[in-house]
């Protein structure tokens, strides 16, 4: 639903801005949905069984600006590269429809913006996240360096569980759940990123780019299934130190199941595969919320 939601204010959008919401990805809205949940996550359980709605609405609307802002310089550094793919050569930068230099703009745009709407909350979030721009930027380099660049995006997306209890708390002290579940947002990353890279890995490979594809190989379930436990693992380690109730730890493992199902289902062969997969892993998050709001009410 939110997918056609937002394609659709993207398709019916006039032309001077159309290509603007493409390049912060508003058509896909899967990608900020990853980002934001674990933060949502951490907001949960630092809000007890008192919600803040505040909070929650104003790391909505950040997680889509900063992502936003992060897919605008993605777009820039692989111009090149995205001309080069069948997925991606109509992006608009790789084709020439919004420049180099007013994507940059844009992104810049974008983050300033999310900064104002999370200061909102508090200023300490607005801090948190302002540090975390030089490695947001710095990603679509690791692709290029680095042999696991997932790896780094999965340490930089999950800085997102950070900004969930500081919006919240006000406080940049953090206690062991918040890195536990840091941690579980981690190994999620490591997952669905795997999936997703799935989709381009004869063109990685043709081109010389990194990805988990190329690295895991064939043994990339292998790897799904131990980040699958790891990820699980962190969420019921978060979930027990902060002494959630009973439903917690019933819904927390049909979200371990669920993404049991979900590796085992997906044909990493298949490029429809893995968009299906990639973008069924939100329910994943979602469920893990559930879990944590089940638990702190029970």
């Amino acid at each position: 639903m939110l997918h056609k939601l937002s394609a659709g204010v993207v398709t019916r959008s006039p032309d001077s801005i159309r290509d603007y919401l493409l390049l912060m990805r508003l058509d896909r809205p899967t990608g900020y949905v990853l980002y934001l949940l674990p933060g949502l996550w951490a907001a949960v359980l630092a809000s007890g069984n008192r919600p803040d709605v505040r909070a929650l609405v104003v790391l909505a609307v950040a997680a889509v600006l900063v992502r936003g802002a992060a897919c605008a310089v993605n777009d820039v550094v692989d111009r090149e590269v995205d001309s080069r793919v069948a997925r991606t050569v109509s992006r608009p930068v790789a084709s020439g429809t919004i420049g180099v230099r007013n994507a940059l703009l844009f992104a810049v745009a974008q983050g300033v913006v999310a900064l104002l709407v999370l200061a909102v909350a508090n200023v300490a979030t607005a801090v948190v996240v302002a540090t975390s721009y030089p490695l947001i930027f710095a990603y679509p380099y690791m692709k290029r360096i680095f042999v696991w660049p997932s790896a780094f995006l999965a340490l930089v997306m999950s800085i997102y569980v950070f900004v969930g209890w500081t919006a919240v708390t006000g406080s940049a002290d953090y206690p062991l759940a918040v890195y536990a579940l840091y941690a579980g947002g981690a190994f999620w990353t490591l997952i669905h990123d795997a999936i997703y890279s799935h989709q381009d890995k004869e063109f990685d490979r043709r081109i010389g780019v990194r990805s988990s594809a190329l690295l895991f190989g064939d043994a990339t379930k292998v790897w799904l299934a131990v980040f699958a436990v790891l990820s699980v693992g962190g969420v019921l380690w978060a979930g027990s130190l902060v002494a959630t109730g009973w439903a917690f730890y019933p819904v927390a493992a049909l979200a371990g199941g669920y993404l049991a199902y979900l590796i085992a289902r997906v044909d990493l062969d298949k490029p429809k595969s893995c968009w299906d997969a990639f973008v069924a892993n939100t329910y994943f998050g979602w469920i893990v919320l559930a879990a944590l709001v089940a638990g702190l009410l029970s």
